[in-house]
């Protein structure tokens, strides 16, 4: 009798958590290149640091990826794959100049970590070449996703819920939308300058 209860408690589980979560979709317009559309705090929850790490590379005088969404709490180790010495600095995070940062300057082959705490729209750039730029998006909350070429985005297991929704996109103004997650929910933006 204990596997079919067991069995039984699995599935209502399963179902349960299926009928409480949701999904997030739609379409960033009116801008070129990925965007990153990221659900803003959850009301009463708090989301523990993920545990793995995530790599953002310094490859070909390139930021690669050129943009990177993270969650909040994660570290980023940035990589030198260059021959040549590069530098990482923020000069601030969502226009907050104090909480601005400059990790050193390191050669080939190595690493420089840091744990991301505060969310926001972090630009990147490197001392030894001003030309080289790249993004961190540090979502409040796991429910984020990069667009794809043609614009669209898919946000799974959202808990059913009233939320607010931002779409970013480099050299556009940030949009933020009211969603309500019941099941299925479509949050279309249009982006300008």
């Amino acid at each position: 009798m204990k596997p079919i209860t067991l069995a039984a408690l699995a599935a209502f589980a399963a179902l349960s958590t299926a009928a409480f979560a949701g999904t997030i979709h739609g379409k960033v317009s009116g801008v070129k290149g990925e965007s990153v559309v990221y659900v803003e705090a959850v009301a009463g929850k708090t989301f523990p640091a993920p545990s793995q790490h995530v790599t953002m590379d310094q490859k070909g005088l390139m930021f690669v990826p050129h943009i990177m969404a993270i969650q909040q709490g994660t570290t980023v180790e940035f990589l030198n794959s260059d021959s040549v010495a590069h530098n990482v600095f923020w000069p601030s995070i969502s226009g907050n100049k104090k909480l601005g940062h400059n990790l050193g300057t390191w050669p080939q082959g190595q690493r420089q970590s840091f744990k991301f705490d505060t969310p926001g729209i972090i630009p990147l750039f490197c001392n030894v070449h001003p030309d080289m730029n790249g993004y961190l998006i540090v979502s409040p909350t796991p429910y984020f996703a990069t667009t794809d070429k043609t614009g669209a985005y898919k946000i799974d297991n959202v808990p059913d819920g009233a939320y607010t929704v931002t779409a970013w996109n480099e050299g556009a103004k940030s949009k933020s939308n009211p969603v309500n997650v019941a099941g299925d929910a479509t949050a279309d933006f249009t982006l300008s300058k």
